[in-house]
């Protein structure tokens, strides 16, 4: 999301009050120039990774509510999210590949997940707990042969499709456990 200017706005802060924390977003549509806060010209798509899409759609104001959020506009994010989409592709493209049976069990323990969610939960709660026990564990080994063969960073983010930070804290949310 750009202004007017071409820059892209830092998040908007919303006065709640007093506190010790003021709830912010970086939602597209906390962007609607109420209230003080900055006016979105054009949409573009955008990751967390820092990857902001090339393509602007531009936001024709004259046929947006000057009043209400732009969430309750009817704002065609059709092409941003497509663009979002695309990358998402080519992030996952360079993940490290899971095998066919490894992909086809996990497909099949969450729908069978879901399906007994709404039958019997208190099963899948059961089961879900007993699945963290057993990833922190196999989870620790895994970060653990990764530290100790000295696998770079760079290369355990892309083989998770993510960030170096986000890599990073990954593992050391395994290896803390």
């Amino acid at each position: 999301m750009l202004l007017a200017d071409g820059s892209e706005p830092g998040p908007v802060y919303f006065d709640v009050g007093s506190g010790p924390t003021m709830p912010s977003s970086t939602a597209w549509h906390a962007y609607d120039g109420r209230y003080g806060r900055p006016r979105a010209a054009v949409l573009r798509g955008s990751c967390s990774c820092g990857w902001r899409g090339v393509a602007e759609y531009p936001l024709d104001w004259t046929a947006l509510p000057k009043d209400a959020p732009l969430y309750e506009a009817d704002v065609d994010l059709s092409g941003p999210v497509a663009d979002y989409g695309a990358h998402l592709s080519v992030i996952r493209d360079g993940t490290v590949q899971l095998p066919e049976r490894l992909t086809g069990l996990l497909t099949e323990l969450v729908r069978q997940l879901n399906q007994l969610a709404v039958e019997e939960p208190l099963v899948v709660l059961k089961a879900l707990a007993d699945l963290q026990h057993g990833i922190a564990q196999t989870g620790h080994e895994a970060a653990y042969e990764l530290v100790a063969e000295d696998v770079p960073i760079k290369e355990v983010a892309t083989a998770l499709g993510t960030s170096e930070a986000a890599a990073r804290n990954y593992l050391r949310s395994y290896l803390q456990s």
